[in-house]
């Protein structure tokens, strides 16, 4: 996290502010905008955790606050203390804790011993924008709290930021579901992982999500979560990436196109590579066509790059689903309340019929992609090399970014999507 002060701006100082009501510290508005209330909670914040209260959220600061940004703190146990009593003291619950913490026989805890202590409040929030750093976060928050759930990375993006991944179950069913391959699609984001929590959190107290048994559910499949692809894109959109020469040279290239918003309009990643263009499945014809509308060369949208996976976030997924080689596949984009399920004639056997339970869960159409946009896409590469269901997933209906006000809709319409994708293979 960057160091915040008087005056700062962004995504990171909604979550600084979100910490800090987490905390007890003031009931801030979380608008983004670090005024004079941001400050003198902060200033209480700082004082209470014997730190220099000069207003300022630097490194040691942000370390005090991990407990509220991640959902967890680590308890060094003393004589006296009981599971049930810890509970009590951090206003969480005694299963919770149990659960973080698998193996712990709570009538014999070691003293000097170490537990990790949920918080009360979900790790996921849904009402901030959001920034990498939040995604990283999130990650930590649900590794902590659910041990099941394995955090890991599949790669790097171009400025070197982890392309994280999230698995559950165990199950013979191999699926993959993957957010945020263009950078203002960033509500696909929280999807994903506010899905992970539910999912975790339902198998957790034995459970249902969507009508299924959670525990049927990741018996049943081995589901990894890529929640954003392009981390250095989100953190443009959304204000988190104010300065330095990777901004510059974004919009240098977002001069060259000024009919685009910048930084909203932003699709590519930070060096203007539409990273949904990159997969080799007739990605010279993809070029052909982005060519006759005028994209030779890195812009906020349409861009193929120089070669097939020249990008390194399009190359760390494509490698990964190599290696996974999953029964299914679903890439999260936004915006139309579409599904796309084919790729040319290709139709993987299963399909149209996943298709059509899909679009009935949801409201949502199930149609062919548009043929300037039908081309080098991450579904169209698994259909072609795989011959697996696959399915691009069009979440909500507007001009991108779409609002936050928008996700509690689309959680609803997705909802039975992201649980059923895991078991109709």
């Amino acid at each position: 996290m960057r160091v915040l002060r008087l005056g700062s701006v962004g995504p990171a100082v909604q979550l600084l502010q979100k910490a800090l009501n987490r905390a007890g510290f003031g009931a801030l508005s979380e608008d983004g905008v670090f005024g004079s209330a941001t400050r003198a909670a902060l200033q209480r914040f700082q004082t209470a955790h014997g730190l220099s209260a000069d207003g300022v959220a630097g490194a040691q600061t942000h370390r005090q606050l991990l407990p509220w940004y991640t959902g967890y703190l680590v308890h060094t146990l003393q004589r006296g203390d009981t599971v049930w009593a810890l509970a009590q003291r951090y206003g969480t619950d005694a299963e919770a804790i149990l659960t973080a913490n698998p193996g712990v026989r709570p009538e014999n805890l070691p003293v000097g011993g170490e537990l990790v202590v949920p918080l009360p409040f979900p790790v996921v929030p849904t009402d901030v924008a959001w920034c990498s750093a939040l995604v990283a976060w999130c990650v930590r928050g649900l590794a902590a709290r659910y041990p099941f759930l394995a955090a890991g990375e599949i790669g790097k993006s171009v400025m070197g930021k982890p392309l994280w991944s999230l698995r559950l179950g165990g199950g013979e069913n191999r699926v993959l579901y993957s957010a945020e391959h263009h950078a203002n699609e960033w509500l696909t984001t929280p999807l994903l992982l506010k899905f992970a929590e539910e999912l975790a959190a339902a198998y957790a107290s034995g459970g249902s999500i969507g009508g299924y048994a959670a525990a049927e559910i990741l018996d049943y499949a081995s589901l990894t979560l890529i929640p954003a692809v392009d981390p250095d894109g989100l953190d443009l959109v959304t204000g988190e990436l104010q300065q330095g020469s990777f901004f510059e040279g974004a919009r240098r290239i977002a001069a060259e196109w000024p009919a685009i918003p910048f930084p909203a309009g932003w699709k590519a990643n930070i060096r203007g590579v539409d990273l949904n263009l990159q997969y080799p499945a007739l990605w010279e014809k993809a070029r052909e066509i982005k060519f006759a509308q005028g994209v030779r060369g890195p812009a906020p949208a349409d861009y193929v790059g120089p070669a097939p996976l020249s990008a390194p976030e399009s190359r760390a997924l494509y490698d990964y689903t190599l290696r996974m080689s999953p029964d299914l596949v679903l890439a999260f984009h936004s915006q139309g309340r579409v599904i796309y399920w084919r790729f040319l004639d290709l139709e993987p056997p299963g399909s149209r019929r996943i298709a059509e339970l899909f679009a009935a869960l949801s409201g949502y159409g199930a149609a062919d992609v548009p043929y300037a946009s039908g081309f080098a896409g991450y579904k169209d590469w698994f259909l072609q090399d795989f011959d697996r269901p696959g399915f691009t997933i069009e979440v909500g209906r507007g001009v991108n970014p779409l609002p936050l006000a928008d996700f509690d809709g689309i959680w609803r319409e997705n909802l039975g999507i992201l649980t059923l994708g895991a078991l109709v293979t």
